[in-house]
């Protein structure tokens, strides 16, 4: 076909630019150039009808040429007909014995298919099962994890029952995620999360409600073991001082007295609890504090859990500080307080120490701080009320151990030993308030007349309490008598009493012996300046006291006074601070005595001339008599006897310059 487009254009004597556009299925398509086509309208006149003209012509050519062409092949079209119909009998013979060949085919297979059938379900069936268990295979594990879980939530086991969600969720659940069971386990999880923070919750506040209550005991333990430790030291130390040859106390009695009051206790206990040594961990279950740190870890919300536990505990240590109202009555009110703070911070201490970050130290040191302050203001309020020395001293102690047990823990408590100075001076008030009682006391039972001995016993039981001393006295004879009364060796003895009741609060105290030798001088000369001289004063303007009675206290004071020399002594065998120390307190004891004196003094002098003007005011004139008889009056002669008795008594003191030769208030000179 195209060659006879091909032609017929050449036939036309135009020049073709001809290129193949596209093939499809053995067709040939040609694109006529522009040029060409251009040239079959614009090169020649008359050019499109002299086109079609050739175009006719050309194609009576080629229908002649298809004429030739099919008259050539119709015999053998007619040829092939003919044997098309020959074989049409044929034909229908082979269909009817293939159709009959495949109905016996047919009937012979039914069987066959049945059986294949039946083979075809089976091996269904068989790849079905294969299936499904590779399935539950797949997915059995997943159930046993979470049967698992279910168990340890049944048991209470929520940190283990964390990590069995946490294998479930990354592990086994991405296996079996497309089955619907998967689903239902995976939106099951967070529920069983929330639960368990609950359930821990709920356990961490039973903890911290049964540490609330049981804090007394738990601080009763630590105080006792701090008590017991601090005992064995002092034990050892004084096996090394008798090792090494050293004497801490002179006098065998301070180291009793400081047993009977410190130590005491500590012997009790260790009688009824000879085998039981209980700790922290003894007293209190610790494993629903660990047990939800773990279980707020592992979901990650650890700083919510760390804020709860502190906020709680905030509140319980503001509760704890909170005394009673009733609480300076009885030592047992300042025990339990004690107790309770101890025990607190004891449980502080060992949360601080075996988790990691739910405490810190910076966190416990500004508690501590915030407790230290309260203490120290509910101490200093309460212990005002204080009257009872024992009360206070008591009070000492258990401060002492209290410091002594937080200390041992870690926590400063320099200012609780600030506070015992404080407490101290309270304390010598109150000591100085009862010997005043005292000293009233052994004032009003004395009878104001020399001691007298009828033996050796006797005076060697006087020499024993009072440090008596006189050459000449020693050499008489018994019976004999002492030149004081009664109440010089009992003061004597109540001023030592006070320096020992004064050294059991200095002890324990973490001072030099330098310091407490000058509380102890210090404490001293406040019984013997304030408390001895105003009840010696006191005694002295008593109305009842008479001439003999203020000759007898000028006699006294002097003894005490030559008795102060071995108080000093005596403080110094306590502390072993010599006396030539440039910073050792003396004792104004001294001048306290001399002032007594003064005033005893001057009593005399005025009781004297009371006395003189009533024996004139009583006397009798004889107005009417005309001249003098020679003898003197009758009062007179009372008044010489009365002054020559009271001569007498003054002739025991050794110096009286307030009775140098003086003037009555009447104008009469007495010598």
């Amino acid at each position: 076909m195209e060659m006879i487009e091909k032609g017929l254009l050449e036939e036309m004597g135009l020049e073709l630019n001809l290129k193949p556009w596209a093939t499809d299925g053995g067709a040939h398509f040609w694109e006529v150039s522009k040029t060409a086509f251009r040239s079959v309208y614009d090169d020649q006149p008359n050019a499109h009808k002299k086109f079609m003209e050739k175009l006719d012509a050309c194609i009576r050519n080629h229908d002649k040429e298809i004429e030739k062409m099919c008259n050539f092949h119709h015999q053998g079209f007619v040829d092939a007909i003919t044997e098309l119909l020959k074989v049409r009998t044929d034909a229908e013979k082979l269909k009817v014995q293939v159709t009959d060949t495949n109905r016996r085919f047919q009937d012979a297979g039914k069987e066959v298919i049945v059986q294949t059938e039946d083979i075809i379900r089976c091996r269904i069936q068989q790849r079905n099962i294969t299936t499904v268990v590779e399935k539950l295979q797949l997915c059995l594990p997943v159930l046993e994890m979470y049967s698992k879980l279910k168990e340890q939530m049944s048991a209470k086991r929520y940190y283990s029952a964390l990590k069995t969600m946490e294998q479930l969720e990354n592990v086994y659940f991405p296996r079996v995620s497309q089955y619907r069971f998967c689903q239902l386990m995976i939106e099951n999880l967070p529920k069983l999360r929330e639960d368990i923070k609950e359930i821990s919750m709920s356990d961490l506040k039973d903890f911290l409600e049964s540490i609330r209550k049981h804090s007394d005991k738990i601080g009763e333990t630590a105080m006792k073991q701090a008590q017991q430790q601090k005992l064995f030291s002092v034990i050892l130390q004084k096996q090394n001082n008798v090792k090494f040859g050293k004497t801490v106390y002179i006098n065998d009695r301070i180291p009793e007295e400081r047993n009977e009051i410190v130590l005491k206790p500590v012997f009790e206990e260790e009688d009824e609890n000879e085998e039981e040594v209980l700790t922290v961990q003894d007293l209190v279950d610790f494993s629903p504090v660990y047990r939800c740190l773990h279980i707020y870890s592992v979901l990650g919300d650890e700083e919510t859990f760390e804020n709860y536990y502190r906020k709680q505990r905030k509140k319980q240590a503001r509760l704890v500080l909170q005394p009673q109202s009733n609480m300076h009555e009885t030592v047992d009110g300042y025990r339990r307080y004690f107790t309770q703070i101890v025990g607190f911070f004891v449980v502080e201490d060992h949360i601080l120490h075996v988790t990691q970050g739910l405490v810190t130290r910076a966190y416990t040191d500004e508690l501590w701080n915030m407790a230290l302050s309260k203490i120290i203001a509910v101490l200093r309020a309460h212990s005002s009320y204080c009257t009872d020395p024992d009360l206070v001293l008591e009070l000492k102690n258990l401060i002492v151990i209290f410091a002594d047990t937080l200390q041992g823990y870690g926590f400063p408590v320099n200012r609780l030993f600030d506070l015992l100075f404080e407490i101290r001076d309270q304390y010598n008030e109150t000591l100085l308030k009862k010997w005043a009682g005292v000293f009233r006391d052994i004032f009003e039972e004395d009878n104001y007349s020399p001691i007298p001995i009828v033996n050796e016993e006797e005076y060697k039981t006087v020499i024993s309490k009072f440090p008596f001393q006189d050459p000449d006295l020693e050499k008489q004879s018994f019976p004999k008598k002492l030149p004081m009364s009664q109440s010089v060796p009992h003061i004597y003895i109540q001023v030592k009493e006070f320096i020992y009741a004064s050294l059991k609060f200095s002890e324990s105290l973490h001072r030099s012996s330098t310091e407490i030798d000058d509380m102890l001088r210090k404490s001293t000369n406040l019984l013997l300046t304030r408390t001895l001289s105003s009840c010696l004063l006191n005694l002295i303007k008593k109305p009842h006291i008479g001439l003999t009675e203020l000759v007898q206290i000028i006699i006294n004071t002097t003894h005490l006074e030559q008795a102060c020399k071995y108080l000093e002594d005596f403080i110094t065998n306590i502390t072993n601070i010599s006396q030539e120390t440039v910073h050792t307190t003396r004792l104004y004891g001294l001048s306290t005595f001399k002032d007594a004196r003064h005033a005893a003094e001057g009593e005399i002098y005025t009781k004297l001339n009371q006395k003189i003007d009533e024996f004139v005011q009583l006397a009798d004139y004889d107005w009417t008599m005309s001249e003098p008889d020679g003898r003197a009056s009758g009062y007179l002669m009372d008044l010489i006897n009365f002054l020559r008795s009271i001569f007498q008594v003054f002739t025991h003191l050794p110096c009286l310059p307030a009775l140098s030769p003086c003037q009555d208030s009447k104008g009469i000179l007495c010598s």
